[in-house]
């Protein structure tokens, strides 16, 4: 218990510390006339970057729609397939086979009359 105050003591002062050097970091000035910005500097803070970035927003919306579309179109290619394959092969499928479906009960039932005849 007791490391976990002193962790906290320790923690609230190294904020305190913190605080007030942010807060006397205005008072230091620098000379406006000692350097000049760089390039980069310059461009950071022009409005390129956020031209940039809206123009790239735009165009990665425009592209995530069209793939939408796409793959929309591409899903209803594949069911209209898959449609017109269990059709052709009357539930077939790929192998085009003629499935019957048997119906169990109906056999049961045969069956029972023909045991209740004989």
């Amino acid at each position: 218990m007791a490391q976990f105050i002193f962790t906290n003591i320790l923690m609230i002062s190294l904020g305190t510390i913190l605080y007030l050097m942010v807060r006397s970091l205005p008072r230091i000035s620098e000379e406006p006339g000692d350097r000049r910005p760089s390039i980069v500097e310059r461009w950071v803070t022009s409005d390129i970057p956020h031209r940039i970035d809206t123009a790239m927003g735009f165009y990665a919306g425009k592209l995530f729609r069209r793939m939408k579309v796409l793959s929309l179109k591409f899903d209803n290619f594949l069911t209209e397939r898959l449609k017109k394959m269990s059709q052709d092969g009357n539930g077939g499928g790929i192998t085009g086979q003629n499935k019957t479906k048997v119906d169990f009960i109906k056999e049961i039932a045969n069956e029972r009359e023909e045991t209740n005849v004989r």
